[in-house]
């Protein structure tokens, strides 16, 4: 029995404290409900004492600029006198307001407005008797004194009431301090409560928990295995995925190597014979595979989200509509091409070109799914992800965006290969039908764009790729398509400053500016070519590579641009990511260039930065 009762012994000690710390803070609450009502009229009696000086203030104000008036006729004078005649109404106002509990006040506040407002007037008849053109009977009204003493009652009445509140702010003081006093005294009590409590938790739960240390022990264990088994199953996939990738790179661009170095060694045994045709025959498969391994170099980097990009606004509907013709010669006549474009659409900011890439590539992959002909549908429409589809899309920031599809009437996909559509060099196409990288760079390319990109498809029936880019509000740029062969020419007399560490590069861009008719001198760094700036002052552009030795690209152009500032650059580089792109986006105001580049590419771009003649 006597067991019985030492085991409800820490219960009921339990209870006690728990009965007194719950009446401690209730004691507190109301105690501090109480000191915040002390505060609350502490602070309403300092504002009523402003109230009360700002009717002094703006009357002394008003009297002021009344005599200069008088002295020197001058109306500018007249300043503080107009402004305390519109400004005290409304201090007046909220005087009243804030007296309207305290009867004593409100007399006297009746008082002070009557005399506020005869002073007022009487500034007034002054005012316009100066203004008639009276002046000695202006002065002669201030000389009477009765505007003295509606000043001097008016002062004894403002001393009067700010006595009134002097006397009230002391008693609302003292009550906050006793209060302030006792909820300090009672919070007190409420800490010491709290701790006799947690002293019974604690020797209470103290055994359990010694009790529980030691199943703890086990499991932290177990979970130390089981985090080390999933780390190696992580790595593993993340060598099997580096795996796949690196080995789908080593096949395309061996593959394309081959068409490279066998058609460069086959031109070069052609031209020993003079056979001119086929030397031109075996420079374009190379050609070919040269554009080829660059396109796939561009498809990587806009799936590593490290395609530079040059992003304008653009409406969506004429790019679209731009591209029709383009999509009928690319698909054939076996498809049948759809738009349904919405009246209203937004505008979006992002790069045209990766755009137009990504609509191509897409309709290429729906061309490739409808073997015997079918339908594809491109349809535009505003949209907002809402709160709720971005907590079931991590990626997704909710907000309003412009949705492009693309939808196909193919055989469409299943959802495991939905599943891995966008990975890299994955595809179910037939071997030498595509790189497996098309959605990749869609995918690379809408999530580098603050976007989002979804797949709706079921075998049999199709597929549906939504693209969501955000809205942007900004005016869009015209949409300019040029043919990719155009070359247009430059002069002789417009000298170019090529610079380029690699000489085998360096040599291949001033061959081609040559080629272009441009004037070419060239560098090896960028020391050297601040001294060929300095000897050349009619340099009228700076071709250069960004990442160099020593000198950056960038900071030469800073330099060169500090001597010579009309000087126009044009950067190139075959991967960069700090020194003129920025999350992506080739700075503003920054002309750059993809290597590798073609001479048309070349010749295009040096007449956008030099303007056109």
């Amino acid at each position: 029995m006597k067991k019985g009762r030492q085991s409800r012994r820490p219960v009921v000690l339990l209870a006690l404290g728990f009965a007194l710390l719950t009446a401690s803070v209730l004691l507190a609450f109301v105690s501090m409900v109480s000191q915040e009502q002390a505060t609350r009229s502490v602070r309403h009696t300092l504002e009523v004492e402003v109230h009360i000086f700002n009717v002094g203030r703006l009357v002394t104000q008003a009297e002021t600029g009344q005599r200069g008036y008088l002295i020197t006729g001058d109306e500018n004078y007249l300043a503080p006198y107009r402004r305390a005649v519109v400004q005290l109404p409304g201090v007046l106002s909220d005087l009243t307001a804030a007296t309207a509990d305290n009867p004593v006040q409100a007399k006297m506040l009746r008082q002070l407005e009557g005399l506020a407002k005869l002073r007022l007037s009487l500034l007034e008849q002054a005012i316009q008797l100066m203004m008639e053109g009276n002046g000695e009977a202006a002065i002669n009204a201030v000389r009477s004194g009765r505007g003295a003493r509606v000043q001097s009652e008016l002062s004894l009445t403002i001393g009067r009431m700010v006595q009134e509140e002097e006397r009230l702010l002391a008693y609302r003081t003292q009550l906050a301090e006793r209060r302030a006093v006792l909820v300090r005294a009672i919070l007190a009590l409420s800490v010491i409560g709290a701790v006799l409590l947690a002293v019974i938790a604690v020797r209470g739960a103290k055994r359990r928990i010694d009790t529980l240390e030691a199943a703890l022990d086990d499991l932290n264990v177990e979970s130390e295995a089981r985090d080390a088994a999933q780390g190696q199953v992580r790595q593993l996939q993340k060598m099997e995925a580096v795996g796949q990738l690196t080995g789908g790179i080593a096949h395309d661009f061996n593959n394309m190597l081959a068409i490279i170095v066998g058609s460069l060694d086959i031109a070069r045994r052609r031209l020993m014979s003079g056979d001119r045709e086929a030397v031109e025959r075996s420079i374009d498969h190379a050609l070919e595979g040269a554009d080829r391994a660059a396109a796939l170099t561009s498809q990587l980097l806009a799936f590593a989200r490290r395609q530079p990009l040059e992003p304008r606004a653009i409406e969506p509907n004429k790019m679209v509509s731009s591209m029709s013709e383009l999509l009928r010669r690319t698909l054939g006549e076996s498809i049948q091409i759809e738009t349904v474009l919405a009246g209203g659409l937004w505008r979006v900011h992002a790069d045209p070109d990766q755009l137009e890439s990504a609509l191509l590539n897409l309709a290429v992959n729906g061309r490739d799914a409808m073997p015997n002909g079918g339908r594809l549908t491109i349809e535009t429409a505003n949209c907002e992800l809402d709160e709720r589809y971005a907590a079931e899309h991590d990626e997704v920031t909710p907000g309003q965006y412009v949705m492009i599809s693309v939808t196909d009437t193919g055989t469409g996909m299943t959802p495991e290969v939905v599943a891995q559509a966008f990975e890299p060099f994955f595809t179910t196409k037939d071997v030498g039908r595509g790189t497996g990288l098309g959605l990749s760079q869609v995918f690379g390319f809408v999530k580098q764009s603050a976007g989002h990109v979804k797949i709706y498809s079921e075998p049999g029936e199709g597929t549906t790729v939504k693209l969501y880019l955000p809205r942007h509000a900004g005016e869009a740029a015209p949409v300019r398509r040029g043919r990719q062969d155009d070359m247009p020419l430059g002069r002789a007399d417009e000298l170019v400053l090529v610079v380029e560490d690699e000489p085998r590069v360096r040599r291949m861009s001033v061959d081609a500016l040559i080629e272009l008719g441009y004037g070419v001198i060239e560098a090896t760094d960028g020391n050297e070519a601040l001294a060929l700036l300095a000897d050349n002052p009619d340099i009228a552009l700076l071709f250069t590579d960004i990442m160099m030795p020593g000198m950056s690209g960038r900071a030469l152009a800073d330099r060169a641009l500090a001597q010579q500032p009309d000087l126009k650059v044009l950067y190139t580089t075959g991967y960069t990511r700090n020194a003129i792109v920025h999350n992506g986006v080739v700075d503003y105001g920054v002309a750059f260039i993809q290597k590798p580049f073609t001479i048309p590419a070349l010749a295009r771009k040096l007449r956008e930065v030099l303007g056109e003649d």
